[in-house]
């Protein structure tokens, strides 16, 4: 394997996937604050855009974990109307209240704790406008890059290309699909040198892949490694940061 790049820690950063999402509701405070307790490197979360153009934390394309609301969207809503809603109540009963979390809060609130790695949410149900929207939003907030404390990821390769216009130099990590082979990440690895590096699903990494990145001195993310065998994977082939919905698990076996 090569050396690992310099601006990386030299064991693999363990990520908390949403925050600490087995022990309290994903992408809240409360899952963050748990994760955090447990020494995590960083955390991943995700960014949509309200019908108002208010950035905002969820993952899912529908609101089907929020009772009653299973066909609708984040963006059927103003964030005034998501600021009342219970977005940790499908955790199960004792969990405690809590409203969407704006990206804005979420910088605040840590981004002087642990690292950051922050996904743009733009899919191809949403017009492209909006998805420049969010691209600006989310580098606005986060201002000039400091080294890679914050790295801002997506699926969607062109809200990257428009990202590294938007703000050059921002590092920017592109999240592959499960069909994505090895030939596709050296073809957008050449037609896009600008990218940080690539984040991968854990069944996809290997050795070659591992290579390729390496030998190019880009950063090797995966997702999502739960298993011991997963996690084993990520260690053993140098992933730069491995994220996990055990967070802590990761960290008992990286110190092993």
């Amino acid at each position: 394997m090569g050396v690992r790049n310099s601006y990386l820690s030299e064991h693999s950063l363990i990520f908390a996937h949403r925050g600490a999402n087995r022990e309290a509701a994903e992408n809240t405070r409360s899952a963050f604050e748990r994760a955090l307790n447990y020494g995590i490197d960083g955390i991943e979360t995700d960014v949509q855009l309200s019908r108002d153009e208010v950035a905002v934390l969820w993952h899912d394309r529908f609101l089907s974990k929020l009772p009653g609301l299973a066909t609708k969207h984040i963006d059927d809503f103003n964030y005034a109307q998501l600021s009342a809603m219970d977005f940790a109540a499908h955790f199960g009963q004792g969990a405690r209240a809590e409203g969407i979390m704006r990206l804005q809060e979420f910088l605040d609130t840590y981004r002087k704790r642990c690292r950051l790695l922050i996904e743009i949410k733009n899919r191809d149900w949403e017009a492209r406008a909006r998805h420049e929207i969010k691209v600006r939003q989310t580098l606005d907030m986060i201002g000039i890059s400091h080294g890679t404390a914050i790295i801002v990821s997506s699926f969607d390769l062109d809200s990257l290309i428009y990202a590294q216009q938007y703000r050059p130099g921002f590092p920017l990590v592109y999240n592959f699909e499960t069909d994505q082979t090895l030939a596709d990440a050296g073809r957008v690895l050449a037609e896009q040198p600008f990218l940080h590096g690539l984040c991968l699903p854990i069944a996809t990494l290997n050795e070659a892949f591992a290579e390729l990145l390496r030998s190019q001195r880009k950063s090797i993310a995966v997702y999502t490694c739960n298993s011991d065998e997963e996690i084993n994977k990520a260690l053993r082939l140098g992933a730069d940061i491995l994220i996990s919905d055990l967070p802590q698990k990761a960290l008992r076996m990286r110190g092993a």
